[in-house]
């Protein structure tokens, strides 16, 4: 490489998860720092961060696609930097393939992407995938602005390693942040504008740490203290694992206001054969009981899970009982994948690897069950009053966009602002949204 000009815009491409988000923000706030602005719409960025995902299927063929698109139409290219999952199971393999690739840096080393990208200034490539243990967060900068709706990674990685994930691999062990960094960061996201924080983790119900009091806390003691900042009005959190919801989260769910009433809890399939070779720890007779204590915690509580269909060796009758335990649920919201090979997983070289055809059949059955259910549960809120965080304008003039409790996309007109909680009647139900009436002015201004 040669040595090149320090870059004045950046772009930064997130996939997949919103932990991948959240690592996001945190890349464009330390280049925000270095005095790098975001480049602006329809226009060519110096420099372009790939944020990428592991999960999905071709996710490192897909990457090197976006990187040959990034040419420009002279012949020349941004600085690329390969962030993320994708950079930390490539690692070299990037590098080699791809020389227009200036950084590839692991999602547990991007705090050193400042100085990974004043060595490509000066011609030098570099490589970071070590995974330390959450020294990240301490390079990160200050939260001076954020959207109302934050999200703050509070536990990273994962042991329970299913036979399908990567992200053992990828992210690490289960490790948790400090109590009072996780405080501190969430009075900052206030003081940035945030009224509502999600809590992110691989495994985030695994959190564990010290309250200020030296007394040992899971992650349902962090949400009742996080619940009396002054300024934050709701929180959520996610991802969860079936093992790790303890009598003490459950509890909050119906004792703490701010914390909303929406768990979403991955099950994968409803069949104990497939759940065993997957590597889940739960039987879905165990995760239904599960289910209904959170319900009987907080009765309004909306559910949400991930499934996956075609798993190596799932038989008709075995899919058949992921269907039997949708019915059960009636989710009301769910992601469906079909099962991908994820190179070094065990799952990867197990027999009876499912055809794409029979995937792709179950999938789309599969999801016709959910996106009935999910509709139904929207249509049984129509009626409610309920509060919604205004995040952001509507397509049409006057019209604005913002979350229920349920996590229901929810859209309205009125002489509102982006970051107000508002009160609203809801009028009419579509599968991913509601229309809605505003009742009464801002409860609060951003």
């Amino acid at each position: 490489m040669k040595p090149t000009t320090a870059p004045k815009t950046y772009r930064v491409k997130s996939f997949g998860c919103q932990m991948n988000v959240y690592d996001g923000e945190r890349m464009a706030e330390m280049l925000g720092e270095r005095g790098i602005v975001p480049a602006p719409e329809g226009e060519e960025a110096d420099l372009v961060v790939l944020n990428t995902c592991h999960i999905r299927e071709k996710a490192a063929e897909k990457v090197y696609s976006d990187i040959g698109r990034l040419q420009k139409a002279d012949g020349t290219k941004p600085l690329i930097a390969v962030a993320g999952c994708v950079a930390q199971a490539e690692g070299e393999e990037i590098m080699a393939r791809a020389p227009a690739v200036s950084m590839v840096v692991g999602p547990q080393a991007y705090h050193r992407l400042p100085e990974m990208l004043d060595k490509a200034v000066r011609g030098e490539r570099a490589t970071d995938t070590d995974m330390p243990a959450i020294a990240k967060f301490a390079a990160l900068p200050e939260r001076r602005r954020t959207n109302p709706a934050s999200f703050l990674t509070v536990q990273e990685g994962c042991d329970k390693f299913c036979t399908y994930c990567v992200v053992p691999y990828t992210r690490g062990a289960e490790i948790s942040r400090p109590y009072a960094d996780l405080v501190t960061e969430a009075k900052k996201l206030v003081d940035a504008g945030a009224k509502e924080i999600t809590l992110l983790g691989q495994n985030v119900s695994a959190w564990s740490g010290e309250d200020a009091k030296g007394h040992r806390v899971g992650l349902a003691g962090l949400i009742r203290d996080l619940a009396k900042v002054d300024g934050l009005a709701r929180i959520r959190y996610t991802t969860s694992h079936p093992a790790d919801m303890d009598d003490d989260l459950i509890a909050a769910h119906g004792e703490i206001d701010k914390l909303m009433p929406f768990l979403h809890l991955p099950v994968q399939a409803g069949s104990d054969r497939v759940l065993k070779a997957m590597n889940r720890s739960h039987t879905a007779e165990s995760y239904l009981k599960l289910l209904e204590r959170f319900r009987a915690a907080r009765t309004d509580l909306a559910l949400s899970g991930d499934f996956i269909v075609g798993f190596p060796g799932e038989a008709e009758a075995e899919f058949e009982e992921t269907l039997a335990l949708v019915d059960e649920v009636a989710y009301a919201q769910a992601f469906s994948f079909k099962y991908s090979p994820r190179p070094g997983t065990p799952a990867a070289t197990m027999d009876g690897q499912v055809s794409k055809e029979v995937m792709d059949e179950r999938l789309q059955r599969l999801q016709a069950a959910l996106n009935r259910d999910q509709l139904a549960f929207n249509q049984g809120t129509v009626g409610r009053t309920c509060e919604v965080l205004v995040e952001r304008k509507g397509k049409h003039p006057g019209q604005w966009l913002g979350k229920t409790p349920w996590l229901q996309s929810a859209w309205f007109e009125g002489d509102v602002g982006i970051g107000d909680l508002v009160a609203v009647e809801l009028l009419e139900a579509g599968p991913n949204s509601l229309a809605a009436r505003l009742r009464q002015p801002a409860l609060s201004a951003a």
